[in-house]
């Protein structure tokens, strides 16, 4: 069994991480007369949204949460493929025909696309809804053979244009079509928690599915963030203790159906083939920042455990948790035990 891979089912919690990375230090916090824990939820970009933050009183933190909140539909209205009225619909029908000036909200999350599209080799490509359009996971539709390949060619983040200087967007080829389903929440996550910061928020929890992000601790206290088991919704195969990370997880487990032939289609699929990534159930990263580890945690499912982690133990202040279709944990030498 390779060094980094072990069977976790038996047991809940994963115990020995390097303390490196995960050490906190606990202090005494003086009381605040009214100052307490205020939770909010919400449903934005077809996904929960959590919040979760240390405030004075209840309406200075409604309002906070409110604009917090308001964020993700903005982001939503900005960059959904489903929207007729988007950013991103109107980019996708004009971008083929000449170069689009988009928002710098939409140009930062494109440039952060193709950084990960190049370092992942095309593992993630933000292009793959030339395909992706085709399925229809709630009505269990998946593409024909003969309509897959029909598109396949239009998958390539080589053709996607960024003009920097004039924050332009271009597409060399038409049929060529953009998704942001695998970056899109982190950047809202991390908008997010910049709003937090400005209104003098010190400790948050901010989570979008399966995007995550810590502002400071927990008043003296890691947070506790657990990871999901892929079969199975109330157990989780991992408990990390962490503050002012961020945290991203892709499962086949999100948006997926069981087809005829008794297999799952599910919606991280692979530029090569325009069908669902094999041998991975999930894939979880940490790092600063949500956008990062959004982009990265698609790119290493589609990567499979060996090059994912190959080129995780590349990028410094980053980690990764890969449970394969053996069911198996695999992971960085950041998450290691400390030698004895």
């Amino acid at each position: 069994m390779p060094k980094n891979c072990f069977n976790p089912f038996n047991i809940l919690e994963f115990i020995g991480l390097n303390p490196s990375l995960f050490l906190l230090f606990v202090f005494l916090v003086p009381s605040v007369a009214q100052a307490k824990w205020f939770r909010y939820t919400d449903t934005a970009m077809t996904t929960p949204v959590e919040l979760e933050f240390w405030a004075d009183e209840k309406s200075v933190a409604d309002a906070i949460a409110k604009d917090v909140l308001a964020v993700f539909h903005q982001v939503d209205r900005d960059m959904s493929r489903y929207r007729e009225d988007s950013e991103l619909s109107g980019l996708n029908r004009k971008a083929a025909d000449d170069p689009v000036q988009v928002s710098t909200g939409l140009f930062q999350v494109l440039k952060k696309a193709e950084e990960v599209a190049v370092l992942s080799g095309g593992a993630f490509d933000i292009s793959f809804g030339s395909v992706g359009y085709l399925y229809d996971y709630r009505e269990r539709k998946q593409p024909s053979e003969e309509a897959l390949q029909a598109r396949l060619g239009h998958i390539n983040h080589q053709d996607i244009v960024l003009d920097d200087k004039a924050q332009t967007v271009f597409f060399r080829q038409k049929g060529l079509l953009i998704d942001l389903g695998g970056i899109a929440k982190g950047y809202a996550v991390d908008l997010g928690i910049e709003h937090l910061k400005s209104a003098g928020v010190r400790h948050a929890r901010l989570s979008a599915g399966g995007d995550l992000r810590l502002l400071g601790d927990k008043r003296g206290r890691p947070w506790l963030v657990g990871v999901r088991d892929p079969r199975s919704e109330n157990r989780n195969v991992v408990v990390l203790p962490l503050a002012d990370l961020a945290i991203s997880t892709s499962g086949d487990y999100e948006r997926f159906f069981i087809d005829d032939q008794g297999e799952r289609v599910h919606h991280i699929l692979s530029p090569g083939t325009g069908k669902s990534v094999r041998g991975v159930q999930s894939v979880t990263i940490i790092g600063n920042d949500a956008l990062t580890t959004d982009g990265l945690s698609t790119a290493v499912f589609v990567l499979g455990p060996k090059k994912g982690l190959e080129m995780i133990e590349k990028l410094p202040g980053i980690d990764a948790i890969i449970i394969d279709d053996q069911r198996m944990m695999h992971f960085t030498e950041g998450l290691a035990p400390p030698e004895s």
